[in-house]
């Protein structure tokens, strides 16, 4: 790997972290991993507003269908 690649890849793992970070603070509940895919999705053209409602629709849905715990835990 040349020098300029790995400098490359570098700033591409300190701009996740800092994005990271950022997320966390913004408690967005978010992990790497996801933000990660979320940044490529920007990158190749997915409209960012977009992407956001799809996640959020996604946690309601999912936190939808969730099973209900009654009050003795079963």
């Amino acid at each position: 790997m040349s020098t300029r690649e790995a400098e490359r890849i570098s700033a591409a793992e300190e701009t996740l972290n800092t994005l990271h970070d950022i997320s966390q603070l913004l408690n967005t509940g978010l992990d790497r991993e996801t933000l990660a895919t979320c940044v490529g999705l920007i990158e190749s053209g997915v409209n960012p507003e977009a992407l956001a409602a799809v996640i959020q629709e996604l946690r309601r849905e999912s936190t939808a269908t969730k099973p209900t715990r009654n009050a003795n835990g079963r």
